[in-house]
């Protein structure tokens, strides 16, 4: 690898350098936030407590949840107290940290929405065996490789990052540390590791969306068997699953399945894929799963009915 970089630190220019602006940053970013913790770890919460939704379908959106939480965790605190700085500035080390911590999660991500859509296929097309094959154990194993994929994948992140030679420029036009940005800065030639950053990032994010649209029109096509009521149920599970792999992978396809360039919007999709869909999670499984909602409702009642009795 090699480690002879003259820079130790880098400068973040964040999303906008405006005193003003930074403080509508803060605040509003800050409101962000602390949704997306209070509303995935109310999910965690109420799956983790209820043994209604010990379904495998509830299995994985803990887990998506939990991701949710940490994806969003290894960019949004940094960004937010960077809004309150006159200056930004983060050491190689806690760089390379943000760039492992962020494709890791969104690896994972990505991985336990595969995993839902093989839930949804299996509830959906082979019923009868769908408790053998999404066994306990099953889920649990296809987690564990989901975690171990997503390992693996950002290791080869900083493979790529640490093979990166820096020796001057040290500004990076963005609020946190990924691989595109830091390619700008690169003073060797990075042909062959943007390469490597579209086979890597690019493929998965590419082949993992038309994966998942190609499972959801079979499981679309093959609801037309079904009776309308179990059709009604299963498409709003649906609807929720692909509404999220869109909003999802959109943004990741268009951040990296290209060349090394920048755009001006660039730093407003990454907002929106990094803090606003860990937002919106939550909210688009909760607002259409009835199963989930009741049992939020009976997980604040049992909340009401302890503090009565104290």
């Amino acid at each position: 690898m090699l480690l002879n970089n003259n820079v130790t630190e880098f400068i973040l220019l964040g999303l906008t350098q405006d005193p003003v602006r930074k403080k509508i940053v803060f605040v509003t970013f800050l409101i962000f936030y602390v949704g997306t913790l209070l509303g995935n770890l109310l999910i965690i919460i109420t799956i983790k407590t209820n043994q209604a939704l010990g379904s495998p379908m509830y299995f994985f959106l803990f887990y998506l949840s939990l991701s949710d939480t940490c994806f969003s965790t290894s960019t949004a605190p940094r960004m937010i107290v960077d809004a309150l700085s006159m200056k930004s500035t983060i050491s190689f080390s806690e760089c390379i940290i943000q760039v492992f911590s962020l494709h890791y999660f969104g690896s994972l991500e990505v991985f336990i929405l595969i995993l839902m859509a093989v839930d949804r296929y299996v509830a959906i097309c082979k019923p009868l065996h769908y408790m053998t094959i999404m066994s306990r154990q099953v889920c649990c194993a296809l987690v564990g490789v989901a975690w171990m994929g997503s390992c693996v994948h950002s290791s080869a992140q900083i493979y790529l990052t640490l093979n990166l030679t820096f020796c001057g420029p040290n500004v990076i036009d963005h609020y946190f540390c990924d691989l595109q940005p830091l390619l700008k800065l690169a003073c060797t030639d990075t042909y062959v590791v943007n390469l490597l950053l579209v086979s890597n990032s690019g493929a998965i994010c590419m082949v993992s969306f038309v994966m998942l649209m190609f499972s959801y029109v079979i499981i679309l096509y093959s609801l037309r068997n079904h009776s309308a009521e179990g059709r009604r149920k299963a498409l709003s599970t649906c609807i929720s699953h692909i509404t999220v792999v869109i909003l999802f992978f959109g943004p990741c396809i268009f951040i990296y399945t290209r060349p090394a360039i920048t755009f001006p919007m660039d730093k407003m999709i990454a907002v929106f894929y990094t803090i606003g869909i860990p937002l919106l999670n939550p909210l688009i499984y909760t607002l259409r799963n009835a199963e989930v909602k009741n049992a939020m409702r009976k997980l604040s009642s049992k909340k009401l009915i302890s503090d009565d009795k104290r």
